[in-house]
C-alpha cells in the first residue's frame, strides 16, 4: 500500500524558514516522482515543487523559485522540502504526492496518484 506522510508543518513568522518531510512506503521509491503542493482555504491546490529520485531532476512552479527547494534522500525514502524567507501568503495545508509515472516533468496536481494527509503551515507577521 502506497502511504505518505508528511511533517514539520508548524507556525513561523514572516521570514523565518520550516523544512517539510515527506516519508514514503509501499513503493520502490526511486521509480516514481514525488511533488509538494499546498492549498489556502478556498484555493485551489497548486504544485509548488516536484523531483525525480532516480536522477535528483527537480521542477518548480515560478511562485516558489528563489525560496523553495526540494531535495530527496533515497536512503530514508524520504522528500523534503526546504521553505525560506515566508510570506503570510504561503500560510496553507502542504502535501506531498507520488506520480507512478516517474517523469516527474510537472507540477500539475492531475499528474499524481497517491497524496499524503497534508501538514498545516501558517505563517504570521
Amino acid at each position: 500500500e502506497v502511504q505518505l506522510v508528511e511533517s514539520g508543518g508548524g507556525l513561523v513568522r514572516t521570514g523565518g524558514s520550516l523544512r517539510l518531510s515527506c516519508a514514503a512506503s509501499g513503493f520502490i521509491f526511486e521509480d516514481y516522482a514525488i511533488g509538494w503542493f499546498r492549498q489556502a482555504p478556498g484555493q485551489e491546490r497548486e504544485g509548488l515543487a516536484c523531483i525525480t529520485s532516480d536522477d535528483g531532476k527537480t521542477v518548480y512552479d515560478d511562485s516558489v523559485k528563489g525560496r523553495f527547494t526540494i531535495s530527496s534522500d533515497n536512503s530514508k525514502n524520504t522528500v523534503y522540502l526546504q521553505m525560506n524567507n515566508l510570506e503570510i501568503e504561503d500560510t496553507a495545508v502542504y502535501y506531498c504526492a507520488a506520480d507512478s509515472t516517474g517523469l516527474g516533468s510537472t507540477t500539475s496536481k492531475y499528474a499524481f496518484d497517491y497524496w499524503g494527509q497534508g501538514t498545516q503551515v501558517t505563517v504570521s507577521s
